[in-house]
């Protein structure tokens, strides 16, 4: 054992009684501290030290090892530290190199930021490493004197160097150095940034109901493992809404990419249920489309929920049920996966694991289905022949959707329809307005621009060479620096976007690039295809934990294998593309969208550089979950991308066109529709 992972836990808090226990996202503190420990990769074990059964029930079930801390160290006046040492005393054997102190009060830890932290000690660039974020802000005394600063001089943020606060997530230290001092740092003190959003201490019933808000923004869509699925009906599979007719019928609104859901659960042997407080014929008719079974009319849903868990010989903690009122809570207290849709009660919401994305009627039973599937082994035919990469969790041949910004991507969803704006602004922050207008109010979810920095990315070869451009005769060098956007313009355009409710990200050319990119904190990356083989750039991005597109125009399948290795899968959006500008249609090759989410397992979309609408909405059909076009105020403009761009109404055809085929698209569920009925009637000769 080199690396050891210490919890300490005990029962007594002032602030929160039995804060250890309190549940944030659904899970106990103590368990998501343990969770955290066993997903990173370089932490051999994990221990918690604790002094209270129940915690120590708890965490045992989430997969550590329990260490019992005495009296004389679970008084409130106890160390961190001191619980440390009694745990590698205690445990015997084999001591570790490194030992990994992580509290349960942050309830935000990611794994991979563990990793890092460990990484700096074992590498030697640090004795002792401790989690912090970035911050800009004055400290005063409450005497009124500047803690980091001259009150009588105030610099701006981008002249000042940050400090970091100490987050108190995690410290790593090397075992020795804390047997040595008997403190956590010692020697070479180094940080390990985390997000801001990761930074929030519990130590308060208010600082608990904020983590337990932004559970739903901060927690990744992880899979959810389970046997079986348990789905209330108003607000669930519909939006709470009913039409009445004349005659009193009710009839709800669906999603038919919810039915396909259930059909996958079921296929892949996941039982469901649906439980209705009320007796309605929509009900009965929806689960018998759907083909499961249903339970109406309940005066208490727990009851009926027992009763069938114990009728199918089913655990609780395997199972997950999802509900949007008050009158679901206690079936969510009965499972170990309680699951809310986004636009539930704020009780239901407080009480759930998982918040989904996708509103009720809208794709939330779908999107919960796709995480219990990417759960399940894969029983898709692989019909690549060559070794491919790693593959991304995935089940039946679909990958697990991604976040960005403000969408999910991927199978399931809505099309991400992606405004390239790209140099198409001409160094002119009004036509970036402009153009961002165009694209919110065509219905894109996002726009990207391109951001170089041109003393890098220039040849030298091209730098003296003379342009002719609308600001006069220049070099190819001044050009590239008069039309880049720095700091301020992209200040602006981040704060446009979020006006308009738009996503914006960019295609960085080049390292410095990146980090520009993650001070202005970007919701995603994208790899141009002239990147692809820019491994010193793709490690840059890798390193970000980011959500990365990746554009495969000009490159050997090799060529990808290699991006894909270095950028990995769990956050990977990959573009089918072709870098002639304009694309003949003879080289768009649109099925290489199959072949791609085939090898990779990962969503794949289309980049595309043709005119006309015709081969982008042909890739919808072929299963595109995202489309890119670059758009234009006017293809007659000067600048090289020009020509090859969508003018606002084009642009907004593309949109619409696409949300048709959406609908059209269908779940591949044969059934006769309603307004076949009438010519069936009519129409219809049956023979023996």
């Amino acid at each position: 054992m080199r690396v050891l992972a210490v919890v300490p836990a005990r029962g007594g808090s002032v602030g929160v009684p039995l804060k250890n226990l309190e549940k944030v996202g659904g899970v106990p503190l103590v368990a998501r501290a343990v969770d955290a420990c066993l997903r990173a990769e370089l932490v051999d074990d994990v221990v918690v030290s604790t002094d209270h059964d129940r915690i120590a029930e708890v965490a045992r079930s989430a997969g550590a090892r329990i260490v019992r801390r005495p009296a004389e160290l679970s008084g409130p006046t106890a160390s961190s530290e001191s619980a440390m040492l009694h745990a590698l005393s205690e445990l015997g054997g084999e001591t570790p190199e490194i030992v990994v102190l992580v509290q349960c009060t942050s309830a935000f830890l990611d794994p991979r930021d563990l990793d890092a932290a460990v990484e700096k000690v074992l590498d030697g660039e640090a004795d002792s490493v401790f989690s912090g974020t970035e911050t800009y802000e004055f400290v005063w005394t409450g005497a009124g004197h500047g803690v980091n600063h001259d009150p009588a001089v105030r610099p701006r943020r981008q002249d000042r160097e940050p400090h970091f606060r100490e987050t108190g997530a995690f410290y790593v230290m090397r075992t020795e150095g804390l047997r040595e001092r008997g403190h956590r740092f010692f020697g070479r003190v180094a940080v390990q940034p985390v997000p801001a959003g990761h930074a929030v201490e519990i130590d308060t019933p208010e600082d608990l109901e904020i983590a337990r808000a932004l559970a739903p923004f901060v927690d990744e869509p992880l899979p959810i493992d389970v046997d079986a699925v348990v789905t209330d009906f108003d607000g669930v599979h519909t939006d709470d809404r009913a039409f009445v007719d004349s005659d009193g019928r009710e009839m709800v609104a669906v999603s038919r990419s919810d039915g396909m859901g259930i059909a996958l659960l079921r296929r892949a042997g996941v039982k469901v249920l649906v439980l209705s407080t009320e007796r309605n014929p929509v009900v009965a008719a929806r689960a018998a489309k759907l083909g499961v079974p249903v339970v109406q009319g309940l005066g208490a849903k727990d009851v009926a929920l027992r009763e069938w868990l114990a009728a199918e010989g089913l655990a609780p903690e395997r199972v997950a049920y999802v509900g949007n009122d008050v009158n679901d809570l206690s079936c969510m207290a009965i499972v170990g996966w309680p699951v809310a849709v986004p636009d539930a009660h704020p009780r239901v919401r407080a009480a759930a694991r998982v918040v989904l994305s996708a509103p009720g009627g809208a794709g939330a039973v779908r999107e919960l289905s796709d995480r219990v599937l990417a759960a399940r082994p894969s029983t898709a035919l692989e019909t690549v022949t060559t070794p491919a990469p790693v593959r991304a969790p995935g089940h039946l041949g679909q990958p697990r959707p991604v976040r960005i910004g403000r969408s999910l991507v991927g199978p399931g969803q809505p099309v991400y329809v992606i405004g390239e704006i790209g140099i198409n602004h001409n160094g002119d922050v009004e036509i970036a307005r402009k153009l961002i207008d165009v694209a919110a109010d065509a219905g894109c979810q996002a726009v990207k621009f391109q951001k170089r920095t041109p003393e890098i990315c220039v040849p030298l070869e091209q730098r003296d060479q003379i342009r002719q451009t609308p600001w006069g005769e220049m070099t190819y060098m001044e050009y590239k620096i008069r039309t880049e956007f720095g700091a301020d313009e992209y200040r602006y355009i981040a704060k446009y976007c979020e006006e308009r409710g738009i996503d914006w990200f960019a295609s960085p050319w080049d390292v410095p690039s990146v980090d520009f990119l993650e001070e202005m904190d970007v919701v995603a990356h994208k790899v141009a295809s002239a990147s692809v083989t820019d491994h010193e750039l793709l490690r840059a991005l890798a390193a970000t934990r980011k959500p990365v597109i990746l554009s495969t125009g000009m490159s050997t399948i090799e060529e990808i294998d290699a991006a894909v290795e270095i950028l990995g899968t769990e956050r990977l959006v990959m573009m089918h593309a072709t870098s002639t500008y304009p694309l003949p249609p003879e080289e768009a090759n649109l099925r290489m969208i199959t072949t791609l989410g085939q090898r990779y397992g990962v969503p794949v979309g289309y980049s595309g550089h043709e005119r006309g609408l015709q081969i982008s909405l042909a890739a919808v059909t072929l299963g595109a979950v995202t489309v890119e076009r670059h758009i234009t105020l006017d293809r007659a403009m000067w600048g090289s991308d020009h020509a090859a761009s969508l003018e606002p109404t084009g642009l907004e055809h593309l949109v619409r066109d696409i949300r048709i085929i959406e609908t059209a698209l269908g779940d591949g569920v044969k059934r006769v529709y309603p307004g076949e009925q009438a010519p069936r009637a009519r129409l219809r000769r049956v023979t023996a």
